[in-house]
């Protein structure tokens, strides 16, 4: 398995300090991963550690509750600084009480979890602010050809459009197995996971809500229209589409891209577009291989922008819309996202957007999958095969 070395990076200044360091994001983008290569950084300085994995049913059995854990670290580590790592502990009763004590018994404690429970206020305040947390995803282009390399196979930039970046599933050469694999990963996270965490009875109208967003990233949405839709088939209320859109959000399966408004110059709480945390979510539930690779397109630049440390906001302009608002820093970015723009129409309609911004000082980009150049004197155009490569715009 590749080092990780962005996400490492980021986590190594906190290795030594009295603050929890949460690893969270969607099941399989490669958290556990992450939290042995901490380990095995870590361990070739101290031997004073101490590694759980919750998701295996004999360590579970081993504690019957928290003050179990706590005491058996506490007579058993050493005196100086002692590594403590919780893979997938989330679902552990009482954690954060685990937590919150061993660190002020001069342990430094790394955690992974599959939800953003972990990150709620009701947990995150019981830690009292003692925390800082990273998100992993799953792999982005470059890692894909530095873990291809590594199971000497090609990956084309199409198959990346289509089959996302899980990373388990690159070690399928068969597609069919690939494929297996996606769709029992879905049932998982999806299903199983939050059916049995939430406790939703009605699986059969969860179930078409979840293919509806899955199948509309990229897109405007809202519970209004979502509801809108299903209620034509199923008997529900926008109150249980809000809930079950939520559940999604908490497993990290989509995010919600809110709209920057030019007139309160704030966040529009209302106005979201969705994305999904891998575009396979997408792609496992089309039929004849009639694959949706315009708006795929534009989900794996939201989710590679977010991995470069962007922040993002959808723009409108006189009710012309940007795709995103990239910041980092005093530095921002109006940026358009199409598949191709060789047809007149569409860079008319990807263009027109620009000349009504007037912030001169930040760039303008144009993303798209075409071979030709169409960078202007204010627009600077973009090869998707060379965004997939940066490291920063």
């Amino acid at each position: 398995m590749i080092i990780r070395e962005r996400y490492l990076n980021q986590i190594r200044p906190f290795y030594d300090s009295d603050l929890i360091k949460i690893i969270t994001g969607i099941r399989r983008s490669g958290k556990s991963v992450v939290m042995q290569q901490i380990k095995d950084e870590i361990t070739k300085k101290s031997d004073n550690y101490f590694y759980f994995e919750f998701e295996d049913r004999i360590t579970k059995s081993q504690f019957k509750n928290a003050d179990d854990i706590i005491q058996n670290i506490l007579r058993n580590k050493k005196d100086e600084l002692c590594y403590v790592f919780f893979d997938e502990i989330q679902d552990y009763d009482g954690w954060e009480e685990v937590c919150k004590t061993l660190r002020l018994k001069n342990c430094s404690i790394f955690i992974t979890g599959s939800n953003q429970k972990l990150l709620s206020k009701e947990y995150t305040n019981k830690l009292s602010g003692r925390y800082v947390s990273f998100k992993i995803f799953p792999f982005v282009y470059k890692e894909i050809l530095e873990y291809c390399k590594e199971l000497s196979r090609d990956m084309s930039i199409l198959d990346y459009i289509i089959w996302g970046g899980f990373p388990k599933r690159l070690e399928y050469k068969d597609e069919n197995a690939m494929k297996s694999y996606l769709k029992d990963l879905n049932e998982t996270i999806i299903y199983n996971d939050l059916s049995l965490r939430y406790k939703i009875k009605k699986m059969e109208l969860f179930e078409n809500v979840v293919n509806y967003v899955f199948l509309s990233n990229s897109r405007i949405l809202s519970s209004n229209s979502i509801y809108k839709y299903i209620k034509q088939y199923h008997k529900c209320s926008e109150n249980t589409i809000s809930k079950y859109i939520y559940y999604l959000e908490q497993a990290f399966a989509i995010e919600k891209l809110s709209q920057y408004s030019t007139k309160t110059k704030q966040e529009l709480s209302f106005y979201h577009k969705i994305y999904n945390e891998d575009v396979s979510f997408n792609s496992i539930r089309q039929t004849n291989n009639r694959f949706d690779l315009s708006h795929n397109l534009e989900n794996i630049i939201h989710n590679e922008l977010l991995y470069m440390g962007y922040t993002l906001h959808v723009y409108n302009i006189n009710g012309k819309e940007v795709d995103f608002l990239a910041t980092n820093g005093n530095k921002k970015y109006y940026i358009q996202v199409a598949y191709s723009v060789e047809d007149e129409e569409t860079y008319k309609r990807e263009m027109t957007p620009f000349n009504l911004i007037k912030d001169n000082l930040s760039q303008k980009i144009l993303i798209t999958n075409d071979e030709l150049d169409y960078s202007t004197s204010l627009v600077r155009h973009i090869k998707f095969k060379d965004f997939l490569m940066l490291d920063t715009l």
